[in-house]
């Protein structure tokens, strides 16, 4: 261990000894173009824990007492870019003909239960830019459907007999704390309008905290999209621009596990810069405007 010298470069073997080591863990895949990336993040971490070699990192990596070091790494290797209201046109999609078609069919089979999948959530601003839309839309679908039932006072964010759940999840604990915290500065807010702020939003000095009927909706945990136990039964996943760190044959996995966490005729939605063309059969392009979705469908088998 050394406090004062400078890590040595990798060499190339060592380079795809750690590729290996993080494509098995989390199913990340650094080729050429981005092996640059992956160095440099692999020499802070060196630094970081004050060791001068790849072979002393790379052994704490795989040794019991490296498992917090790894967790650390991976948050290092991932952008977590997010903002509330991303894609406009995709959510305005789903804002207003996915869950309006969601709402309808679950009515009819008296089914008011409603979850959705926020994968790779990062610090929290999608989630809770989805809880915002569905409470919204849930609002003027009651007024043109009410139902028997009579509204508790003061009047709930999700109205009776509705039950609303996002699952908000993340591969780095640090996003997740940061989404649990539900506190945003101005520049995080610069695409929240004045009516969103007012209605989810309560002003605590120079920052916005999220209002806690809003944060109930909205749950964080920590999955890795490379295990088999994920989230089953959503209507709608979200993972935008998640898959573009994972290889063809890794995609392939996971759009897989979506088909199999997905309800009949569930929705996933994906980043405007991925597309599914050629890597599966079991979900359809559906889109409104600028606005797409994929929907599963049913695999006979």
């Amino acid at each position: 261990m050394s406090t004062s010298s400078v890590p040595a470069p990798f060499s190339e073997a060592e380079l795809r000894l750690l590729q290996a080591l993080v494509y098995q863990e989390c199913g990340m895949h650094f080729d050429e173009r981005r092996s640059h990336f992956l160095q440099d993040r692999l020499q802070r971490r060196l630094k970081e824990c004050q060791l001068d070699s790849f072979y002393s990192y790379y052994r704490l990596l795989i040794s019991r007492e490296g498992k917090d070091e790894l967790s650390r790494l991976l948050e290092n290797l991932t952008v977590n870019e997010t903002s509330f209201f991303r894609n406009k046109s995709q959510l305005e999609f789903f804002h207003k003909h996915i869950l309006e078609e969601l709402f309808r069919r679950k009515q009819s089979h008296r089914d008011y239960s409603l979850r959705i999948w926020s994968a790779g959530c990062s610090t929290g601003q999608e989630p809770y830019t989805l809880a915002m839309l569905v409470a919204d839309a849930l609002a003027y679908y009651y007024l043109r459907n009410s139902l028997p039932i009579e509204m508790p006072s003061p009047k709930p964010l999700v109205p009776p007999p509705w039950k609303v759940e996002i699952l908000a999840s993340d591969i780095s604990y640090s996003v997740l704390r940061a989404g649990q915290e539900g506190i945003y500065g101005e520049t995080q807010m610069a695409s929240v309008d004045y009516s969103y702020r007012l209605r989810y939003f309560d002003k605590v000095g120079e920052r916005y905290a999220v209002k806690k009927a809003l944060k109930e909706i909205v749950h964080f945990d920590f999955h890795n999209l490379k295990t088999e136990y994920l989230p089953q039964r959503n209507d709608v996943i979200f993972c935008r621009n998640v898959m573009m760190y994972f290889d063809e044959a890794e995609q392939k996995r996971l759009i897989d596990k979506f088909h199999r966490c997905l309800n009949p005729a569930g929705h996933l939605f994906i980043g405007h810069a991925e597309s599914l063309l050629g890597l599966t059969e079991k979900f359809t392009l559906v889109h409104r405007d600028s606005g797409t979705a994929y929907q599963k469908l049913e695999v006979r088998v």
